[in-house]
């Protein structure tokens, strides 16, 4: 999984944004789930990360949703 800037992510499908977002959303549960059980991530700055990754997706398909409309 790697963290995608405003190009990349306009660049994509809409099947691999959401494979993507999927992919993101398990990631930010398990480091939940690792920070939740008293343990320590690898990389503390991760989780921040993956939730701007799954902001900036989010953001990006509702922008196309209002020019479809």
């Amino acid at each position: 999984m790697s963290i995608f800037r405003i190009e990349d992510i306009r660049k994509m499908s809409e099947k691999e944004r959401e494979e993507e977002l999927e992919s993101l959303w398990s990631d930010l549960r398990r480091e939940r789930g690792v920070i939740a059980t008293g343990g320590a991530p690898e990389n503390p700055g991760r989780v921040g990360e993956i939730r701007r990754t799954i902001a900036r997706i989010k953001t990006i398909e509702s922008e196309i949703r209002r020019e479809g409309r």
